[in-house]
């Protein structure tokens, strides 16, 4: 049992070492040229418009503010200065959104966002997207990249589509920290040691985001609230909480097998998946010894597993917001797909660790 849990280890090291850093060095290079483009795109839109301020920087050769849907896919996130004081309403009635309301309709006049406040006190995150996609499409025009790249039609969120084989996403946002979404409230789990009281409160303080782009959970619901709401991302904090043990490597092996064997029809599975199922995995195995690198085809079985059985059930909950379904809305038919894709999948790496080399 030993023999083959060891064989396994070096045949995921090896693809890691391998696909993975392949997979790693392709994107990085994407990212170079998808961040020029875009920042000159933001260098215009600054121009004509300073309260939208690029937050895309070069740190180390590494860009920082990007985020990485799909190998052709990516989201930047541009953070808006907050000023004025708006009360953060998350009462559950839109699962996984929140909204701002002025706290107090006096001060309207001093908010740097006045013209985008609703009758009833919202900062409409619909609002400002549609102000800030004009600003885009203009300086689209105008940037010196305007023969490689282009808006995307027929949709409300800001994309660009550049050199016809990548789209950005570009999605103005507010940094919430200090406080924590009433939403999420259940988290940590009480009787769960992971991930233990001071990384808890670390991982408070880093706090979340608040993203103005369309909110799947309420598809078809089209109520002045949806329009004003912002959807909750917590992207800085699920990131510290992988950062020990060998939890970032098993998620660079499982991003590596969607985007081989899990892109499929009706897109079911995303990366963003994959993060929240190794979350889950971390409560189930809290400690540390359990990420130690000779257990990582151990973890790895037990996500794919987990993952099976979310497919199947088509239901998978967000880790902070458990209300929050990440497969509403994805054709039953596709989840049925992955999951039988998911089960060949592990079935062959748990009968035979060789077959990574094919895989």
């Amino acid at each position: 049992m030993i023999a083959t849990q060891a064989k396994l280890v070096y045949q995921l090291n090896k693809y890691y070492n391998e696909r993975c850093q392949t997979r790693k060095a392709a994107i990085a290079k994407t990212i170079r040229e998808v961040c020029k483009v875009v920042s000159d795109v933001l260098k215009e839109v600054e121009v004509q418009e300073p309260r939208f301020i690029s937050s895309l920087s070069e740190i180390e050769a590494r860009y920082e503010g990007m985020e990485v849907i799909a190998p052709n896919e990516f989201e930047v996130v541009l953070y808006l200065n907050q000023m004025g004081v708006f009360n953060f309403v998350d009462d559950g009635s839109l699962p996984g959104c929140a909204v701002l309301k002025l706290s107090d309709g006096r001060k309207r006049s001093m908010s740097l966002w006045v013209e985008f406040i609703t009758a009833s006190g919202y900062l409409s995150a619909r609002k400002i997207r549609s102000r800030f996609q004009t600003l885009v499409a203009q300086a689209v025009d105008k940037c010196s990249y305007r023969d490689v790249v282009k808006m995307v039609a027929d949709t409300s969120e800001v994309k660009l589509r550049i050199r016809e084989r990548y789209v950005v996403q570009i999605t103005p946002a507010f940094k919430c920290t200090g406080i924590w979404p009433r939403s999420a409230a259940q988290w940590p789990m009480p009787h769960i040691p992971w991930p233990g009281p001071n990384r808890v409160a670390e991982v408070k303080a880093e706090g979340f985001n608040l993203l103005s782009k369309e909110c799947y959970s309420l598809t078809g619901k089209q109520s002045s609230a949806e329009s004003d709401a912002w959807v909750l991302q917590f992207s800085e904090a699920e990131n510290r909480l992988l950062m020990a043990g060998c939890r970032k490597k098993c998620l660079s092996i499982l991003k590596t097998l969607r985007d081989r064997h899990l892109e499929l029809p009706g897109q079911p599975l995303n990366n963003y998946h994959m993060k929240t199922l190794l979350l889950y995995e971390c409560e189930k195995h809290p400690r540390e010894t359990d990420w130690d690198e000779s257990c990582l085809g151990d973890r790895l079985n037990g996500i794919l597993l987990q993952l099976i059985s979310c497919l199947q059930c088509r239901r998978c909950p967000h880790y902070f917001l458990p209300n929050l379904d990440l497969f509403q809305g994805k054709p039953h038919s596709a989840l049925e797909a992955a999951a039988k894709q998911t089960w060949r999948l592990a079935r062959e790496i748990l009968t035979n660790a060789k077959s990574l080399d094919k895989l």
